[in-house]
C-alpha cells in the first residue's frame, strides 16, 4: 500500500516493499548520473556524448560545463528540490543544464517549446519555478516577449536565462555559464527524490505535473539498454522532443550510463535527417507514427536502406501494421517495432525485437516489459483478456505535483490506470483497441480537448462544442471540432484559430477540421457521447469519398 513521503520538500507516493523488489531486481541503484559522469568523464574524457547542428560535446566538456552551472545555480542559492526550467529545442545546451540540475539536487522541468503564454504561466507559477532557460527565438516565434508577458503577471517570476541570441535585459546564458563562482561543495542527492517533473494532458483540462524520481529514470534506462539492445557504440538519432519523456532520456541519461551517442535535430527534416542518419551512422532512432512514415519516404528517395539502422521503435499514436512491415522490409538491417506507454508509466511495453517475428512487431503494440500490467473489464473484472489497462513498474511516476490528481489514478495495489483498452495478445502482448480518455495524439503532441472546448464555447458563434481525434495520414491524428452554432454564423477554422490565437493557445492544438452539427449525441446523464461524434464523422467521410 503506498504512503506519503517527502523528500527535498516534496511528498511522493511511497512503497517500502516494491521500493524493495526495485532494489532487489537491480532496476534502481540508488546512484544519480552525478556520479555516472564523473565516471564516464575520468575514464574516457574524448568520448562523444551529445551532437547538434553547432557542436559536439565529449564526456569531459560536458562535465565541465555542468559543474560551472551548477556553481552558478549555488551562488544564487538555488536549493535541493527547487525548480529549473528550461523550453529548448533539441540543443545540446539542454543536456548541460539538465545535469547541473542532477548535480544539485534540483528538479528539471522541461517545457515544449510550442507551448505559449497560457500554458507556459500557469507551469511556472503550479511548480514556482526558479530558473527558466529559452531560446532567443526559434522558427520565428521571439521567446524573449512571451517571457516578458509571462513573467509580467507573476507574483515571484523565475529568472529568464536567453540562449543563441541578444538576451534583451534578461540574463545571457554564456554569462551565467562564466560568470565567475567560488567551488561551493555539491549537495547530497537523495536518488528517491524528485529528479524531473513534466506536463501531461489530462481530460480534467489542466495539466497534471508528472514526478519521477532519479531511480525511476534509471529503472527506464536499464530496461532499453537491456530491450532494445541499447549500449556501448550505440547511436540515438533523436528529433524527437527532449521535453517528452522518450527524448529526454535518449540524450540525458543513456550517454552516461550506457555509453551511447545523442544525434541532436532541433527541426524535424525527413531528408536531412537520412543525411545525418548516414554521415553519423546512427543505430537507434525512436518517434511517432510521423517520423518513421517520413523516414521511410525520404530514405526511398535518397535511394539509402540505412545500413546502419538497427532498431527503430515506434509509439505514440495509432501506428498501421503495414507501415511496421513496409519498414522492415526497406530497412533490412533494421527490426522495426511498436511500443505503448505514457508519460507517468514510460515504455510499458517494450516492442518485439526477437529475430524472425515480424507479426508481433507489426500487429502487436509489444511486449510487456519490467511493468506488471493488468486489464480490467468494463464489470470490473481483473485480468481479463480485453479492457482498460492498469500497470506498475519501477519506472513508474512517483506521483502527481498535486495529491488531488492521485484519486483516481491509482488503485489499492499501487497499479495506475493508463485509461487505454487493450486486448492481450498470446499471453505477453498486448493490442490496444481504443482510449478510454481522450486526448488526442497529434504528430507526438497530447491534446486535451476539454482544455480546447473550455476555451471555444466562450466564442460568441458556439452554442455546444465536441473536439474528437480523427486518423490523419501525415500527424497521427489531427482534432475536429464539432460544433453546434449559437446563430446563423457558421465557425470555421479561421474563426477558431484567431480566437485561440488571441488566447495564446499553442498552435498544434488549434483543431484542423470543423463540422457544424444540429445537435450532438448525449447519454441519459447528459453528457456528450463523444464515440458517436466520431463515428458519425467517420461514417459521412466514407459516404462522401
Amino acid at each position: 500500500m503506498a504512503e506519503r513521503r517527502t523528500l527535498h520538500g516534496w511528498s511522493i507516493r511511497w512503497d517500502e516493499s516494491r521500493a524493495a523488489e526495485a532494489r532487489a531486481g537491480r532496476w534502481w541503484i540508488d546512484e544519480t548520473i552525478a556520479e555516472a559522469s564523473a565516471r564516464i568523464a575520468a575514464a574516457t574524457p574524448d568520448r562523444l556524448l551529445v551532437i547538434d547542428s553547432m557542436r559536439r560535446l565529449d564526456a569531459a566538456t560536458l562535465r565541465a560545463e555542468a559543474e560551472a552551472m551548477a556553481q552558478a545555480f549555488l551562488a544564487r542559492g538555488l536549493k535541493p528540490g527547487e525548480v529549473i526550467s528550461f523550453m529548448l529545442p533539441n540543443w545540446h545546451e539542454a543536456a548541460v543544464i539538465y545535469l547541473a540540475a542532477t548535480l544539485t539536487g534540483l528538479v528539471a522541468h522541461p517545457i515544449v517549446p510550442a507551448l505559449r503564454d497560457s500554458e507556459v504561466g500557469f507551469m511556472l507559477a503550479d511548480t514556482s519555478s526558479r530558473m527558466i532557460f529559452i531560446p532567443a527565438t526559434f522558427r520565428g516565434f521571439d521567446y524573449r516577449e512571451m517571457l516578458a508577458r509571462v513573467t509580467a503577471a507573476m507574483v515571484s517570476p523565475p529568472e529568464v536565462v536567453v540562449l543563441r541570441g541578444d538576451a534583451a535585459g534578461a540574463t545571457a546564458y554564456e554569462a551565467l555559464l562564466a560568470s565567475p563562482q567560488a567551488a561551493l561543495p555539491l549537495p547530497t542527492v537523495d536518488p528517491d527524490s524528485v529528479k524531473m517533473i513534466l506536463y501531461t494532458s489530462g481530460t480534467t483540462g489542466r495539466p497534471k505535473g508528472v514526478m519521477h524520481s532519479h531511480n525511476s529514470i534509471h529503472a527506464l534506462v536499464r530496461q532499453l539498454h537491456r530491450e532494445w539492445r541499447a549500449g556501448d557504440g550505440s547511436v540515438f538519432f533523436v528529433p524527437s522532443p527532449i521535453s517528452h519523456i522518450g527524448g529526454s532520456i535518449y540524450v540525458f541519461e543513456m550517454p552516461f550510463l550506457f555509453g551511447t551517442t545523442a544525434i541532436l535535430q532541433d527541426q524535424w527534416d525527413p531528408d536531412a535527417a537520412v543525411e545525418i542518419m548516414a554521415a553519423e551512422r546512427c543505430t537507434h532512432m525512436a518517434g511517432a507514427t510521423p517520423f518513421l512514415e517520413q523516414l521511410l519516404a525520404a530514405a526511398e528517395r535518397a535511394g539509402t536502406r540505412l545500413p546502419q539502422l538497427a532498431v527503430f521503435i515506434c509509439g505514440g499514436a495509432s501506428v498501421p501494421p503495414s507501415l511496421i512491415r513496409r519498414a522492415s522490409a526497406y530497412f533490412e538491417n533494421c527490426t522495426v517495432t511498436r511500443v505503448f506507454g505514457s508519460t507517468e508509466v514510460p515504455v510499458t511495453t517494450v516492442g518485439s525485437l526477437a529475430p524472425g517475428d515480424l507479426d508481433h512487431a507489426a500487429e502487436t503494440d509489444g511486449r510487456i516489459g519490467i511493468s506488471d500490467v493488468k486489464l480490467i473489464d468494463s464489470t470490473g473484472a481483473q485480468n481479463s483478456e480485453e479492457g482498460e489497462i492498469c500497470a506498475r513498474g519501477p519506472q513508474m511516476l512517483i506521483g502527481y505535483l498535486w495529491t488531488e490528481d492521485e484519486r483516481s489514478a491509482f488503485d489499492d495495489d499501487g497499479y495506475f490506470h493508463m485509461g487505454d483498452i487493450a486486448r492481450r495478445i498470446d499471453g505477453d502482448y498486448l493490442l490496444i483497441t481504443g482510449r478510454a480518455k481522450d486526448i488526442i495524439i497529434r504528430q507526438g503532441e497530447n491534446i486535451a480537448p476539454k482544455e480546447i472546448e473550455d476555451l471555444l464555447v466562450q466564442h460568441p458563434d458556439i452554442a455546444e462544442i465536441a473536439i474528437v481525434g480523427l486518423p490523419d495520414p501525415r500527424t497521427g491524428e489531427r482534432a475536429c471540432a464539432a460544433i453546434v452554432p449559437r446563430g446563423v454564423a457558421l465557425p470555421d477554422v479561421s474563426a477558431l484559430r484567431t480566437f485561440l490565437d488571441d488566447q495564446k493557445v499553442a498552435r498544434f492544438k488549434i483543431p484542423e477540421q470543423v463540422v457544424i452539427c444540429q445537435s450532438l449525441p448525449r447519454n441519459a446523464a447528459g453528457k456528450i457521447m463523444k464515440h458517436k461524434v466520431r463515428e458519425s464523422i467517420l461514417a459521412s467521410q466514407q459516404v462522401e469519398a
